[in-house]
């Protein structure tokens, strides 16, 4: 088989191999409220996180992406010019994909030969996602929420040591990262305490909580609607609407989108209000003279349906996102075997953005319990008004991090909200042994990403020359 065929067909099946991963661990953390809660069944959990997950990926997914994903290998390391100026990028005939003896294109214009630097970083990201791949699926087997994206950026961090050398790396976007790692549960931790807190002082804590739910409830029911709403506008839709710029109206693309995202958010929370009101008022008014643990009970169950669709969001959102961990390498590696050349951002064809849905879902419906029971059932016991805290202090703190340029993971964002619901209720609600052993897996998953990247890159260039 001709060796650039190789290149498209390995890097393929590696990319699969990594979104099936994805699915199995990070796309579980989405519905683990959801299932913690008892509000959907596992099966029924990953139905809806699978249809979520495919729509975000496929839909609205990221249809350009990083060469070197989230800029850890600095561009000129592989010959990209950091102004992306074709006319001043490096013009060193050992690694320039424009040299004449490097890039001979056949007629169907596939290139003959890639250039070293080419060659280097299409190995280096099949590797990189080999290495991220197994290192989810050593996690997942121990129901261990680790992030991927720190997984893909170990590993890419890996073989860009080994191959462009030490100084190559980007190590201030290395910093955000490891400072993210305390950042994202940390304030994810104490919005989800403080959520809780307010549930209880205004609905599960009073004498009568069916009346003070149709009180209260629905200025909850407002801002989680705002915030979903925001949350798919900003992180589900951004790929959609940059390339939609041209057939959409200004005000929803131009430099006003970010208020008309705010309009159409409140636009959204104002409804749900009203929805929830009328619900509430239809199905507990009356309801007042119960014994209070069936009070608490009929309320916690009013609760159930907005937890679910609290989760779908976080689950759509993650797909449309997260994706490109799987699929952004991939693209890379065809984008180079395609033109023989390096660029900073390359296109990612439906075909690979497809192939990464159907991964992710079947990684989840096939192995995505495992971290589903661990995130939702073990650190602290979860109900539907807790798991409404948990996803919703989760997405403002994606949202926020992700508008600030902070690299945040949503696995250790909604682990931190998790614990943070726990710790609303007292120490003693959680599990210390699991969330010792959750953090210890993260910070060893970039560590332990790169290692195994660098030691697949060398074995591979030692095999292929």
């Amino acid at each position: 088989m001709d060796g650039i065929w190789l290149l498209l067909i390995v890097p393929a099946l590696l990319g699969f191999y990594m979104a099936w991963n994805i699915g199995a661990n990070d796309v579980a953390n989405s519905m683990a409220a959801a299932v913690g809660s008892r509000s959907l069944t596992v099966r029924n959990a990953v139905i809806a996180a699978a249809i979520c997950e495919f729509l975000g990926a496929v839909l609205v997914g990221a249809h350009v992406t990083d060469t070197i994903r989230k800029g850890i290998v600095r561009p000129t390391a592989v010959g990209i010019a950091s102004n992306k100026n074709p006319a001043e990028q490096a013009v060193d005939p050992a690694t320039s994909a424009e040299s004449p003896e490097t890039n001979t294109t056949a007629a169907n214009g596939r290139p003959k030969q890639l250039s070293p630097a080419a060659f280097k970083l299409a190995i280096g990201m099949s590797c990189s996602l080999l290495a991220a791949a197994i290192w989810l699926h050593m996690a997942s087997s121990f129901g261990m929420p680790v992030s991927t994206t720190h997984s893909i950026v170990g590993a890419v961090t890996g073989f860009g040591i080994v191959a462009f050398g030490v100084e190559a790396i980007n190590w201030q976007k290395m910093g955000e990262i490891v400072a993210s790692w305390f950042i994202s549960p940390v304030l994810g931790c104490v919005i989800a305490f403080i959520l809780f807190k307010l549930i209880l002082a205004t609905v599960l804590g009073r004498q009568a909580p069916t009346r003070a739910a149709i009180r209260y409830a629905p200025f909850l029911v407002f801002v989680v609607g705002f915030v979903m709403a925001l949350s798919i506008l900003w992180k589900g839709l951004k790929h959609l609407l940059k390339e939609q710029q041209d057939t959409l109206p200004a005000w929803i693309t131009g430099n006003n989108s970010d208020s008309a995202a705010i309009y159409i958010s409140v636009a959204v929370g104002a409804l749900s209000f009203v929805v929830a009101y009328g619900f509430l008022r239809y199905n507990l008014s009356g309801r007042s003279a119960d014994p209070l643990p069936e009070q608490l009970e009929q309320v916690e169950r009013m609760f159930a349906p907005l937890v679910v669709i609290t989760s779908c969001c976080v689950a759509f959102s993650h797909g449309a996102n997260d994706v490109a961990n799987s699929v952004g390498p991939l693209a890379a590696v065809v984008d180079i075997v395609s033109t023989g050349d390096v660029q900073s951002k390359v296109p990612v064809p439906l075909w690979v953005l497809t192939m990464g849905g159907i991964g992710i879902v079947i990684g989840l419906s096939t192995y995505g319990y495992r971290v589903m029971s661990t995130v939702g059932e073990k650190i602290t016991q979860l109900t539907p008004s807790r798991g409404i805290a948990a996803n919703t202090a989760a997405t403002i703190v994606v949202l926020a991090c992700s508008r600030m340029g902070l690299p945040v993971s949503t696995t250790h964002t909604l682990v931190g909200s998790i614990l943070g619901v726990g710790l609303a209720r007292g120490l003693a609600s959680v599990d210390r042994s699991v969330t010792r052993d959750i953090f210890g897996g993260w910070l060893i998953t970039v560590p332990i990403a790169a290692i195994m990247s660098a030691v697949l890159y060398l074995i591979a260039i030692t095999v292929l020359g």
